[in-house]
């Protein structure tokens, strides 16, 4: 994949191409996850809403009906310990329901920790590549059969800058970032014929986050564009037929 710029300002932040579509969004909670989820059923779209914090996904879940958004389904679990059979399940409950799944989108991280890789904690590497590398891959591995039931199925790993280039106390968030480039690249080339499914890789830069203010506390948070910034890049992915991309936020200054 080559890595591309998207100007974020030339695309909308709806889209009446979504109305009716499902979607399943991890990390809903989080600031991305739930700027985009919101968008979406705003759009008309039903979003199926992942996370392990029940707080939150009630947070977003009011958020899209308040607005006049589709009703949303809320399904609560931890990436960082769940398994095939969890991902199993949930792929069961959406072919129950809707037959189909018109896109994931993988928004759910855990950055892990700045520290020297020859002191990095080990059990902080297991789960972030847990969470940021085997949780996505079990879920869309899962989900397969309900992507090829859609007519165009999108699905939108969530990367880093330094998933694409390594630097220097990252650890693990690196490293995970990194085996999600490839698991990208490669799925994307096993599904270029016969089927309808788009990978695609977006990096959206710095967004304003709990997590981002956990990694620099010292940050100043004004100084960081708010998630619904970067919605209109996943809005393009999943209505445009582009495929086995590795895009990059690009905003004007």
């Amino acid at each position: 994949m080559n890595i591309t710029n998207i100007n974020v300002t030339d695309f909308p932040s709806t889209s009446d191409v979504l109305k009716e579509h499902v979607y399943l969004i991890t990390g809903a909670a989080g600031a991305i996850g739930s700027a985009v989820a919101v968008a979406l059923g705003i759009s008309g779209a039903t979003v199926i809403l992942v996370d392990r914090n029940s707080h939150g996904l009630d947070a977003t879940y009011d958020r899209i009906t308040e607005n006049g958004g589709a009703e949303p389904i809320k399904l609560e679990l931890d990436l960082a310990s769940a398994g095939m059979p969890q991902y199993e399940e949930m792929a069961e409950l959406v072919k129950d329901e809707f037959g189909r799944l018109d896109g994931i989108i993988h928004c759910a991280v855990e950055p892990g920790t700045l520290t020297p890789l020859a002191q990095y904690p080990m059990d902080m590497l297991n789960k972030a590549l847990l969470v940021n590398f085997s949780a996505p891959y079990m879920l869309t591995r899962c989900c397969l059969s309900l992507l090829r039931e859609a007519e165009d199925a999108c699905v939108v790993f969530s990367s880093t800058d330094v998933a694409r280039q390594g630097k220097a106390y990252w650890g693990a968030y690196s490293i995970s970032g990194f085996a999600l480039e490839g698991l990208a690249q490669i799925w994307s080339d096993e599904l270029e014929t016969n089927t309808s499914i788009r990978i695609n890789t977006l990096d959206t830069g710095p967004v304003r986050s709990l997590l981002r203010a956990r990694i620099f506390p010292g940050e100043d948070p004004g100084s960081v564009p708010e998630a619904e910034t970067v919605v209109p890049a996943y809005i393009y992915l999943l209505t445009s037929k582009v495929k086995g991309a590795a895009l990059r936020v690009r905003r004007n200054r």
